[in-house]
């Protein structure tokens, strides 16, 4: 990564299993946060093995911790399973957050409290930049949120839909980003 970005490459154990692709065609960048506590705990969840058919689970490309460190997963050459409909062709950023960790799916704690500190969103910046500079098609932007927008029944009231995905949610300064040179994506190119 240039910028004098430091990336730490810690693959994930199953990364050949993931599928190739030519970064020409990579156009999009996912932010997601973990809605996990701390670091540790995402790369235990990356790690699950979800889908037995291919041996891969869900993981984003790169993290970003609270402190600012970046460490990658999966090599942006293969495709990360962290947007439904949107891997093949996107890059997917997680940012260290607690989100509505542990009660993603109760009615009454869908309020994401903790900001997004400095350091995470100055290395966010830092490392958008080296994807524009090494990804030729990187044009577009979007949260999880934007993208899936599917419900489930709330853990605590199973009459009660939420939002299964509310990330990079509320504290995400996404006017921090709109002078980056990668368009939001716009609604009509989200799925239902």
């Amino acid at each position: 990564m240039s910028l004098d970005l430091p990336v730490l490459e810690w693959p994930l154990p199953y990364v050949e299993q993931l599928g190739e692709r030519n970064i020409d065609d990579i156009e999009l960048v996912v932010i997601h946060c973990t809605e996990l506590p701390d670091l540790a705990m995402a790369r235990a969840y990356g790690e699950k093995v979800l889908y037995v058919d291919s041996g891969t689970g869900n993981s984003g490309h790169y993290y970003i911790d609270r402190d600012g460190k970046v460490v990658q997963f999966v090599p942006v050459e293969r495709i990360a399973h962290h947007t439904r409909g949107f891997n093949p062709r996107s890059i997917g950023i997680e940012l260290v957050n607690s989100g509505r960790y542990p009660n993603w799916l109760d009615s009454r704690h869908q309020q994401m409290t903790e900001p997004y500190t400095a350091a995470q969103l100055d290395a966010l910046e830092q490392l958008l930049a080296g994807l524009q500079q090494r990804l030729p098609a990187l044009r577009q932007i979007a949260g999880h949120e934007d993208l899936d927008t599917a419900t489930e029944a709330a853990s605590d009231d199973p009459a009660i839909q939420v939002r299964r995905k509310l990330d990079p949610g509320v504290h995400f300064p996404w006017s921090r980003f709109e002078s980056i040179g990668l368009q939001r994506i716009p609604l009509r190119d989200r799925l239902p």
